[in-house]
């Protein structure tokens, strides 16, 4: 999966933002290893497992600082192994390298991310595009460019010629252009969040890695500002490093996500066009779309009475995903939603099928980047009476979007009309499964069913929440039962 992919899915995850810096510092190293452990690597290795362990549900991402471990010499080129090892598997790593040497940049791309199998690597930019280059080309990669530092002496440099014009503003400006926004960050270390602000003016679109934010007096909400994107995103941020030498520094990351999301929602909040739903549950063992969920519900789109369904069944609900169109902030969690399943499938186009999900593939051809095509529910008897509508070439793969599985059968008449167009489909991807065997059904019509959510998981997230009571509950079993 795409480093960028997997950043999105362990936010969502997690729901962080945070960054922990895996550094075997010495200095850093609580007493209770180093008194305890045979060698201080040992010593640093307990205590590095130790935090993973501690933040894995925390963060978004690990970012261990290469020079610390090549200090070590030999040992600890061996813990940085064994370190990155330890990180679960849904969590991407930065390698903290600020390499800068343009002689070696091939071989040691290769390297971080052949042999070490990390997944981005901070560089430094003086070298230009050519030294970024041979790290771009690794499919799957990412980069993130220092754009400039908080030491002092550093102004004199970054801030050339003038304050108004600084050289990392140049930096931040020509990078853009050395890779795409799925290929290249940028990384920023200030204390001032006016040096945030303008490298965020500068590149919208770009995921910035922030460090050096932590001193006496930081003042986080402004910080936030300055460096979110408009979605409240786009902004990776350290965890203090003396934390993680604390007795119990998970509590201490924990505080800092909860104030960080909070802030997070105000800022969105106060620069929305439209209006922003918050949630006001909390729920143990919660379900990861579980604001999703509530957000359904409360703005309308779950339904209850009867409802009479296309496949003529009478059910005690109505799910209406039309009124998404109408709320940016719900419509982009879905499409990220949608999106964290389509990124693991194969395919050369989205098809949507009409007309219910036709705003969803359409937003998904734009998110991902992707072509998008659509069969038409009726061939029209003027102009040129195309069953699908879009450019495709005989032979090629689509994935079909659609909105909800109930019999399956809008779905596999849209793949049909696909398939008589000589195209390939495999794969169906909805946003909510009906289940009562559907996806089998669709299975033994030779096509992969997947969903973001099952009714189900509607059901008992809703009722948990206190949004529907037992007797709306029961009705929601009694027809998943049937």
């Amino acid at each position: 999966m795409h480093f960028f992919d997997r950043l999105e899915a362990a936010i969502a995850r997690n729901s962080s933002l945070l960054v922990v810096g895996l550094d075997p510092n010495p200095e850093l190293l609580p007493s209770r290893y180093s008194n305890q452990a045979d060698t201080l690597i040992a010593g640093l290795r307990d205590w590095l497992q130790f935090v993973i362990a501690e933040t894995a549900d925390l963060v978004c991402v690990y970012k261990p600082t290469l020079g610390f471990y090549e200090a070590l010499g030999a040992p600890g080129m061996a813990l940085l192994q064994e370190t990155i090892a330890a990180i679960p598997p849904h969590i991407p790593v930065i390698l903290d390298a600020k390499h800068s040497d343009l002689n070696t940049s091939t071989l040691f791309a290769q390297t971080v991310f052949g042999q070490w199998q990390v997944d981005a690597i901070t560089l430094c930019s003086y070298a230009g595009q050519d030294h970024v280059a041979p790290f771009l080309v690794h499919s799957g990669k990412a980069v993130f460019v220092l754009c400039c530092t908080s030491n002092p002496a550093a102004g004199i440099l970054q801030d050339y010629p003038t304050p108004e014009t600084p050289f990392y503003l140049q930096v931040a400006k020509e990078a853009r252009t050395w890779g795409t926004p799925r290929q290249l960050g940028l990384e920023v270390g200030t204390t001032t969040p006016d040096v945030l602000a303008k490298v965020r003016a500068i590149a919208p679109e770009r995921v910035i890695l922030v460090r050096s934010i932590w001193q006496e007096g930081t003042d986080l909400p402004q910080i936030l500002t300055a460096g979110l994107d408009a979605y409240g995103e786009g902004l990776l941020i350290p965890v203090p490093q003396d934390w993680l030498s604390q007795e119990h520094p998970g509590e201490l990351v924990q505080s800092l996500r909860e104030q960080v999301n909070q802030i997070r929602t105000q800022i969105v909040r106060e620069g929305s066009t439209c209006d922003l739903w918050m949630p006001d549950v909390c729920i143990l063992n919660q379900h990861p779309h579980l604001d999703l969920i509530l957000q359904l519900y409360d703005i309308g789109c779950i339904l209850f009475g009867e409802f009479v369904q296309a496949s003529g069944a009478v059910f005690p609900y109505y799910i209406d995903l039309r009124k998404i169109i109408s709320n940016p902030q719900l419509f982009h969690q879905i499409l990220t939603a949608y999106a964290v399943i389509l990124k693991t499938l194969e395919f050369d186009r989205i098809a949507g099928i009409p007309y219910g999900s036709l705003p969803t593939a359409t937003g998904l051809a734009l998110h991902l980047n992707r072509p998008m095509i659509f069969p038409r529910k009726e061939v029209k008897a003027h102009g040129t009476r195309r069953v699908i509508e879009g450019n495709f070439e005989p032979g090629e793969t689509v994935v079909v979007v659609d909105d909800i599985l109930i019999s399956g059968n809008s779905a596999m008449e849209g793949a049909a009309k696909l398939q008589s167009a000589g195209l390939m489909v495999q794969d169906i991807v909805v946003f909510m499964d009906h289940e009562q065997g559907v996806k089998d059904r669709l299975s033994a019509n030779g096509y992969r069913a997947h969903s973001v959510l099952t009714i189900s998981e509607i059901t008992e997230t809703l009722y948990q929440a206190g949004r529907i009571n037992e007797a709306q509950y029961e009705a929601f079993a009694d027809v998943s039962r049937s």
